[in-house]
């Protein structure tokens, strides 16, 4: 029986269970704006006891919780201006990932929008990932909290209809009369408690992938491509380019369209490149050559290449070379159905046979290409790997992947410079602090809410126009 089955019989159980439990309680239940908040004091007693006995240790550590929140900040506002800004100037990008920029973290995400770059994100996982989440976030407060001398009123949860959220209630009063040291410390101290799970859930998910799964097979990332300029196209779909109406002549309800050059070679590109071509007027196209793969639809990860197994891409491309053009091999490849068998003909390339798949490589300087490199050497993204464990270890592993995305993302949303979230007031304190006066902190941070707001405004109605 398949796993969604059992996930579905958990979340009706639990779903009855949290029905049952809060209308026993009701007298606990308040409502708070569009939440009902369930209020309790489980917990004060272990944050008390922790703030007091590690006093000496967590002192010191507030100015590198404040530096995180201050990192995180910079780094969120970062992320979302340059996300917006492809966002909105792309045709690609809103295509590509689907789900709205807003839109709350449920269960089966990514079966609902169909994205497929994304392993499934259960109802268990749910539950699971909050818990691992909230709870460190939340007692991270009241620890520092307590730290600074600011009592702790209530533990609880929050309901917003189906969604789950933990809360601890500090006293307000303290809270606005201490220090702003101490307040930013406070207000730090959760996404502080994410980072670090995200770092602990990092090290788990690397030794299990490490210890429990074998490669299997390679990945490519695309068929091969080339760029021309568009004074060598001649023609699209048969029509030459002088003649072609884009308004007329693109058919509808079609995935790729050819077109040729100069020479007489054949490329396949989709219609939306074409009409990029057509509307911004550029000098270029990218177009998939005509090639064995492409024309297949190959599918990876590729297991066996004319009976041979492969493990790595440079096996799979000395496979390749040690056969003629012409030959006709058979391929196999790993989808989600079981095993698929393609039947090609190899075609020919400066003499020497041509499959035509291939690799984005990533630019080998910069951050991002040194991590990127560095996780390769873990998990090379163009090897196809195994759980010797089955599904289980596919089920654990894909729990382990969520769980470090999901906490580091909250880690930094929640230093967004907006309200609801622990990056506003932190913001608001930080512009207090540098000019001294209260009056200017809150009209900063009221202008950093709406121009963020904005940026997500903008890129909603992207999202809208491009589906709907």
């Amino acid at each position: 029986m398949s796993f969604i089955i059992y996930d579905l019989v958990f979340l009706a159980v639990f779903t009855l269970a949290v029905f049952v439990f809060l209308h026993s309680r009701k007298k606990n239940l308040k409502r708070e704006g569009l939440m009902y908040l369930y209020r309790t004091q489980v917990g004060i007693k272990l944050i008390d006891w922790f703030g007091k006995k590690h006093a000496r240790w967590l002192r010191p550590l507030q100015p590198v919780v404040i530096t995180s929140g201050y990192l995180l900040m910079v780094g969120i506002v970062y992320f979302l201006v340059k996300l917006s800004y492809y966002y909105i100037s792309s045709p690609y990008i809103a295509k590509a990932l689907k789900v709205p920029v807003i839109f709350p973290l449920i269960p089966y995400l990514p079966e609902i929008f169909k994205i497929d770059f994304l392993p499934p994100f259960y109802f268990t996982y749910w539950i699971i990932i909050i818990a691992i989440i909230a709870i460190p976030h939340e007692f991270a407060h009241g620890i520092f909290a307590k730290l600074n001398k600011v009592r702790i009123k209530s533990t609880g949860f929050g309901f917003l209809g189906p969604f789950l959220a933990a809360f601890v209630e500090q006293d307000d009063k303290q809270m606005n009369k201490a220090s702003k040291y101490s307040q930013l410390s406070v207000l730090a101290a959760g996404t502080f408690a994410n980072v670090l799970m995200t770092i602990l859930f990092g090290v788990f998910l690397w030794g299990f992938f490490a210890g429990t799964f074998v490669p299997a097979g390679v990945n490519f990332s695309g068929y091969t491509t080339s760029v021309l300029n568009i004074s060598d196209v001649t023609t699209i779909n048969g029509i030459p380019i002088n003649d072609f109406n884009l308004d007329s002549d693109m058919p509808e309800n079609t995935t790729f369209v050819n077109f040729t050059s100069y020479n007489n070679k054949t490329y396949f590109t989709n219609p939306e490149v074409i009409e990029t071509v057509y509307t911004e007027k550029t000098d270029i196209i990218l177009g998939y050559d005509d090639s064995p793969a492409f024309n297949a639809k190959l599918g990876s990860p590729i297991s066996k290449f004319d009976g041979q197994s492969v493990t790595s891409y440079d096996e799979l491309r000395s496979i390749i070379l040690a056969h003629k053009p012409g030959d006709k091999v058979v391929i196999e490849t790993i989808q989600k159905e079981g095993i698929k068998d393609y039947e090609v003909t190899l075609a020919e390339r400066d003499g020497k046979a041509f499959l035509g798949v291939g690799i984005s490589q990533l630019n080998n300087k910069g951050v991002l290409a040194w991590l990127y490199n560095g996780l390769a050497k873990i998990k090379n993204p163009y090897v196809y790997y195994e759980s010797k464990w089955g599904e289980f270890g596919m089920f654990i592993n894909n729990l382990l992947w969520w769980i470090v995305i999901i906490s580091f993302s909250v880690a930094l949303t929640n230093m967004l410079p907006l309200g609801p979230f622990d990056g506003g007031r932190f913001f608001m304190i930080t512009i207090w602090g540098i000019t001294g006066n209260r009056e200017w902190g809150e009209t900063a941070f009221k202008w950093a809410t709406w121009l963020l707001l904005a940026l997500v405004a903008a890129m909603m109605v992207k999202w809208v126009l491009i589906f709907f």
